[in-house]
């Protein structure tokens, strides 16, 4: 345990008093888990750099690496060039590539591994002559690039696309023609407006139930072709009726990081599996979670998972495009690398007592590692704010 003094809404400081944290599970018993679980993992930055952090992407790969590591030792799998590891926000599409290389390269070491790639349409130039067919053209460079790696592909939603389509046919022939062409099948990605205010009206309309009824169209037309769909609405209740709508052989990959543990439990007509930005922050959490799961105890991996909602809540808080700062603060705190710095500088999105808050919730969930450790770092960050 470790005593530091924090800040609270009412400008008081406070003392606060860690408790235990969880006890890490075996690798033996993470191995057959009854639920497919990916982290989207974050990019760890190269402090050192000599770049502009605002406008220039500068990682340190040995650590970015590392962190991977750390995921499949927990048994979860990595959900790579994702959201959590900033693209679209600070990663660009070749460092996108190149992450994407650097994991698939240290993931041949790893029989068994899980690794899931994100591919999109981010390194196509925002001009005004923009047409359905560009896209599908630079939708069809970044498939051949991963594919050409022996990655697997999930298929992110396109700022593009959401800016240029006309009506939901558009949405049609993009992913008709994508998915017509690639080798294995793909997940789905579905990000909502929440996570990124340029994807408002995705698959052609405004109202979600309408979306929703437009991308499980396209999802059965290509039901071949798709593995599974993951959805980021933060909505229990639309994911649950889109995985009833699913056909037999489409999984719902839950992207819920307010209801993961819910959904991810399932109910009598069916469950989610996992692809989830909180999954990075809590990763010993969910591993024990998903063991005691796949042992039949219900309870238990309810009583593993549901402290860690009120974190994952606090962390995806409004602006949740914010919510990477908060994962790489954790990581920061639990020993994980040893800065809070970020590629775009993100370190600076939330307020310190947002951070202190995200402390203390992170010691109830008991997913700081070392409470000692996570202190005395704290206490660094309060210094630097003048706390201290």
């Amino acid at each position: 345990m470790a005593t530091l003094v924090l800040p609270t809404a009412n400008r008081r400081l406070e003392s606060y008093t860690t408790g235990e944290p969880i006890v890490f599970p075996s690798k033996e018993t993470t191995k057959n888990f009854n639920r497919i679980a990916f982290a989207a993992a974050h990019v760890v930055a190269d402090p050192l750099a000599d770049t502009d952090p605002w406008l220039d992407t500068a990682i340190d790969w040995e650590k970015t690496v590392h962190f991977r590591h750390y995921l499949w030792d927990l048994g979860l799998g990595v959900a790579e060039a994702m959201d959590t590891a900033q693209r679209g926000g600070g990663l660009d599409w070749p460092g996108a590539r190149e992450l994407i290389r650097h994991t698939l390269e240290a993931a041949k070491g790893r029989p068994g591994v899980k690794v899931c790639c994100g591919i999109g349409t981010d390194h196509l130039e925002p001009t005004a002559g923009i047409r359905i067919d560009d896209i599908i053209r630079t939708y069809e460079e970044q498939i051949e690039a991963i594919e050409a790696m022996d990655g697997r592909l999930v298929v992110m939603a396109s700022r593009a696309l959401a800016a240029v389509a006309k009506s939901p046919d558009d949405y049609v022939k993009v992913y008709g023609r994508i998915l017509a062409q690639v080798r294995d099948p793909v997940i789905i990605h579905w990000l909502g407006e929440m996570f990124d205010p340029a994807l408002a009206g995705y698959w052609g309309a405004a109202d979600h139930t309408a979306s929703m009824e437009n991308c499980l169209g396209i999802i059965r037309d290509n039901a071949a072709k798709i593995d599974g769909v993951k959805i980021s609405l933060l909505s229990r209740d639309k994911e649950i009726e889109m995985r009833r709508k699913l056909p037999a052989n489409v999984r719902m990959y839950t992207g819920d990081d307010f209801n993961y543990a819910e959904l991810i439990a399932g109910d009598d007509e069916g469950y989610s599996d996992a692809l989830l930005g909180i999954f990075d922050a809590i990763a010993p959490a969910a591993s024990a979670g998903l063991v005691r799961l796949s042992a039949g105890d219900l309870q238990g991996f309810h009583g593993i998972l549901e402290p860690t909602v009120p974190l994952s809540r606090h962390i995806f808080q409004a602006p949740t495009r914010f919510y990477k700062t908060g994962v790489v603060f954790l990581a920061w705190l639990n020993g994980l690398q040893d800065h809070f710095i970020m590629v775009g500088g993100q370190e600076s999105a939330r307020s310190l007592l947002h951070l202190a808050e995200l402390f203390r919730l992170a010691d109830k969930a008991r997913v700081l590692h070392d409470p000692e450790l996570a202190a005395a770092r704290m206490n660094r960050l309060l210094a630097v704010h003048g706390l201290a």
